[in-house]
């Protein structure tokens, strides 16, 4: 039965119905994401502050990330046969330079976030897109925002992009949403994504090919993905299950604020960068909250929404010495069911478990359903 619920973005067969989360400031590197792709999912590398590792970040930061960015495309793709993704910000200062190194490495997918993606990116003309292997996915968080993006590619390309990602406001990290629709019903994921489908009906009829939705944000188990296709999604992008997996490339002190957070501990915080974001809350965010600043140097611009003159921290710091262990220096973003995770397995465990609560999700609901299009 599982087979059924197979997708594809332009060429590419997805035999399982879960994306990875891109988890920025290396969180999902090459491991992770080829151990997702290993098991016929989506595996993703976040490209935001994927060089701070590096010896010459300080000196040359934007060649550094360009640098580990090509370099972990490789190792991925030379780890598994499967389908390989890169999240890029569009806020990143190097955002089309990273684009490009994608392309360049024939990245399966790049997944573009913060922010409206209203040209191709990366400088290419529209026709090295089209020639290159590289799929691209827009993030959004409203279909006002999708039906802008795609009506723009209309007009300018008489093409659009191959899927596109959902992302509700139960999502860690930053989040594309003002604080009051955090908790306002009319911004919850299971209402956008029927929006979203309905809205980019018109473009696959207009193109003559499918255009599938993911839905990302507050996504836990199999009976929430079965809940999500059964409201027109594709599939579902899941993050912090996979941050607290053995194979992802942060600390163990990283994934343990996750599997010993309380429900209380997850929280919304104001982002340097100008945005609310979801994090664990822990005594670095509390000093925060109570006006202490934590000093910094910015040596590289790296997102144009960051006012690093008047932040109190600087964000990619914290998230650094969060993924590095040093949480008494930053802190864990999360989604908001991170206190549900108990315990870190393999990627394989998950994702079998995944499976196993989908199938018996899809097995229930058919008994109710017996005509719908995976019960046939």
């Amino acid at each position: 039965m599982l087979n059924k619920l197979s997708f594809k973005i332009g060429n590419l067969n997805i035999k399982t119905p879960i994306v990875q989360g891109g988890m920025g400031v290396r969180v999902s590197l090459s491991r992770l994401a080829s151990a997702v792709a290993n098991e016929g999912g989506i595996g993703v590398i976040s490209s935001v502050g994927i060089g701070y590792d590096e010896p010459d970040f300080v000196t040359n930061s934007k060649e550094a990330n360009l640098r580990v960015l090509r370099q972990e495309i490789r190792k991925a793709k030379e780890n598994s046969d499967g389908i390989i993704g890169v999240n890029i910000m569009m806020a990143l200062t190097d955002f089309d330079d990273q684009i490009r190194v994608s392309v360049e490495e024939e990245a399966d997918i790049v997944f573009v976030g913060a922010g409206l993606l209203l040209k191709a990116p990366g400088n290419f003309t529209i026709d090295e897109l089209k020639k290159s292997k590289t799929k691209v996915v827009p993030i959004v968080s409203s279909a006002r925002a999708a039906k802008l993006i795609f009506n723009t590619w209309k007009k300018k390309y008489n093409y659009v992009p191959d899927a596109v990602v959902v992302e509700g406001p139960l999502a860690g990290g930053h989040l594309g949403f003002k604080v009051e629709q955090i908790e306002d019903e009319d911004f919850k994921l299971e209402k956008l994504i029927p929006e979203v489908v309905e809205t980019i009906k018109s473009f696959e009829a207009d193109f003559n090919k499918e255009i599938p939705v993911i839905a990302g944000g507050g996504v836990y188990t199999g009976a929430d993905i079965l809940k999500f296709i059964n409201l027109g999604a594709k599939a579902v992008q899941m993050g912090t299950r996979f941050a607290a997996t053995v194979e992802c490339d942060a600390s163990d002190e990283f994934k343990n604020a996750i599997i010993n957070c309380r429900e209380e501990d997850v929280t919304i915080i104001k982002s340097p960068v100008g945005l609310p974001g979801r994090a664990i809350s822990n005594e670095f965010l509390k000093d925060v909250k109570s006006g202490k600043n934590k000093p910094f140097g910015c040596p590289w611009k790296c997102l144009k929404t960051c006012n690093f003159m008047k932040a109190p921290y600087c964000i990619a710091d914290a998230l650094t010495n969060a993924q590095k262990g040093m949480l008494d220096k930053g802190f864990v973003f999360a989604g908001a069911n991170a206190f549900r995770v108990d315990s870190i397995m393999t990627v394989k465990e998950l994702i079998d478990k995944l499976k196993e609560e989908l199938q018996a999700a899809m097995e229930a609901f058919c008994i109710a359903h017996p005509q719908a299009a995976f019960c046939i």
